[in-house]
């Protein structure tokens, strides 16, 4: 198994996406990329921390690649806006692929210079491609969240 990491918006409908995936074997939510320990919700949402709102993905690799689960990541989002998604607005919403490892690094920078040699987005990509750090597992009425109440019906586009 291999761990993926992603922050696209609010981790509600991220996570309920990429659990449709074939080959992903599990989800969490949680925050990522902040400078405190164990933040809470209500930490994250002061936009002083630091931390992204992120989807941490356990997957099998021989049922599905990461170029894949990059691909869903691209075309679930709006990568174009700076800490911002819909109507969700602060750092902790912004577009950000945390790697794990080299290769990892490596694909989502030629999936990103793809993305922007073929023009697929009117405005400039802001996602940020960094290191992954600690993964701070977001309290557990956030896991699972639209799927708990009936409302996880994405469809991966």
């Amino acid at each position: 198994m291999e761990t993926a990491t992603f922050g696209a918006g609010c981790f509600w409908g991220v996570e309920a996406t990429f659990r449709q995936v074939p080959g992903v074997v599990s989800t969490s939510v949680g925050y990522m990329g902040g400078t405190l320990n164990s933040p809470t919700y209500q930490d994250v949402c002061t936009d002083k921390t630091g931390h992204a709102e992120v989807v941490q993905i356990i997957y099998d690799p021989l049922k599905t690649s990461y170029d894949e689960l990059l691909s869903v990541f691209w075309q679930n989002h709006d990568p174009t806006t700076l800490n911002r998604q819909g109507p969700d607005v602060g750092t902790q919403y912004r577009s950000v692929i945390f790697y794990h490892t080299p290769e990892q690094e490596k694909l989502a920078r030629a999936s990103r210079e793809s993305l922007e040699r073929a023009g697929t987005f009117k405005r400039p990509i802001a996602t940020e491609i960094v290191p992954a750090s600690p993964f701070w597992r977001a309290e557990e009425y956030h896991q699972q969240y639209l799927e708990k109440r009936g409302l996880a019906q994405c469809h991966i586009k």
